[in-house]
């Protein structure tokens, strides 16, 4: 059972998948067989302990908040919120501008690479077979930037090539919107950071040449507890240092790039392996912004090499999950108002009752789709649709779709669910 996320805030949406077995221990009880091809997927949510909002800007999220521009929408459908009381009207928060309007809004979108450094006891960058445990993400950034997740390709729903995430928006509101309504990225480059994980907090596997490393494993906690600032202007981590330096804006959608990097829950192994979530960093406002609520919108995303889990599941398939969930819940229901939806209960099992268009599809057959950009195929995973959410029969989506790219993925709603899908 995931625990209710709107009572804390905010929180991470997190895309998992968990191993059947742990693989058999090689040289240390921390170096790990080079494959994850027997892991399932599930979801899971973390909430972060050191994050803080101000209740002000949770009351009135428009005003008093400094973050990326963003449309409202309503709808009805009857259903239960997470305290079990009936409601027929439910609320959403989007990026961009509202597709009725028609227009373009053009988001930066930093690409943070972060590698790693695995250490030692003593806090050195620890040495096994002669070789250094430092994953660097350097040999993935170009192959993300060529991604369709930033350069554009032919879909359906537009009648010019666009981006990835562009394409799911369009499709979701194809009756509604105005032909030249798009939600684009523009993607930059930033200085790349180090997370330096100390020993007894990760497990590895080496390269076939016995470099470092196939993929890293790491404690979610720990990984969380290195990733953000404890406080504002601590540059110590790689948001706050990204944050410091003015590599990324509240005005952003970010993304924080790993190399081949695992998170395991509950300081288990077997409980793995989360490959992204989105949420957003937050601070209280000062003078300078009139003392509004300052949200980074981000995501972390790991590179996923070939091979390393079943086929298909590879390259982007997390980024372009985490960047679709940031397009369509950038907040992540954290209001409890606003990307909260009526209890589904999805065909990969998942139980939840927010606006996360990826956990619906996660781990479903032909979950990803194939897309060649710039000479190499890549897996973005295919998106649930609003529409899905909305329990709306028949679709007004493109082709009365509940899904895309993949119109076939989803053809069919949720039944009606009770709280926790009792």
């Amino acid at each position: 059972m995931r625990p209710l996320r709107r009572r804390v805030l905010p929180v991470y949406s997190v895309l998992a998948v968990s191993l059947l077995n742990v693989p058999s221990l090689g040289q240390s009880r921390d170096q790990i067989a080079p494959s994850l091809a027997n892991a399932h997927r599930e979801f899971t949510v973390l909430v972060p302990r050191h994050q803080k909002n101000s209740k002000l800007a949770d009351a009135y999220p428009a005003p008093a908040l400094d973050t990326i521009r963003t449309f409202s929408g309503e709808y009805q459908a009857p259903g239960v919120d997470g305290d079990g009381i009936r409601r027929n009207s439910w609320f959403y928060t989007m990026a961009g501008s509202a597709p009725e309007q028609g227009g373009t809004t053009v988001f930066d979108a930093p690409v943070v690479p972060v590698s790693l450094d695995l250490l030692d006891s003593d806090g050195s960058l620890r040495q096994v077979n002669g070789q250094p445990l430092h994953s660097s993400v350097r040999p993935f950034v170009d192959d993300v930037l060529n991604s369709p997740i930033f350069q554009s390709s032919d879909y359906t729903s537009s009648d010019i090539p666009t981006q990835f995430s562009d394409a799911v928006q369009r499709a979701e509101f194809y009756s509604l919107m105005l032909p030249d309504w798009h939600t684009l990225l523009r993607p930059r480059l930033r200085q790349e950071r180090i997370l330096r994980v100390p020993r007894g907090k990760y497990f590895f596997a080496l390269n076939g040449d016995g470099s470092c490393c196939a993929f890293v494993l790491v404690d979610i906690k720990t990984f969380a507890a290195l990733l953000f600032p404890g406080t504002a202007g601590d540059p110590k981590s790689p948001v706050g240092a990204a944050e410091s330096a003015g590599d990324i804006t509240s005005a952003d959608i970010s993304t924080f790039l790993f190399p081949n990097t695992y998170l395991y829950l509950h300081g288990d192994p077997n409980q793995c392996c989360v490959v992204g979530f989105h949420t957003y960093d937050s601070f209280p406002g000062t003078a300078a912004n009139d003392f509004r609520e300052k949200r980074y919108v981000l995501n972390y995303s790991s590179w996923i090499s070939s091979g390393v889990f079943a086929p298909g599941f590879e390259d982007v398939t997390a980024l372009s999950h985490e960047i679709s969930e940031s397009l369509n819940d950038p907040f992540v229901g954290s209001d409890g108002l606003h990307g909260i939806t009526p209890w589904w209960r999805s065909p990969n099992g998942n139980c939840q009752d927010d606006l996360e268009v990826g956990d619906v599809i996660e781990g479903l057959p032909n979950a990803t789709v194939a897309i060649r950009s710039h000479g190499h195929t890549y897996h973005p995973q295919n998106e649930a649709l609003l529409e899905w959410f909305e329990f709306q029969s028949p679709s007004f989506a493109l082709a009365g779709a509940y899904s895309f790219p993949d119109e076939n993925v989803l053809t069919e709603l949720s039944s009606s669910q009770g709280v926790n899908c009792r």
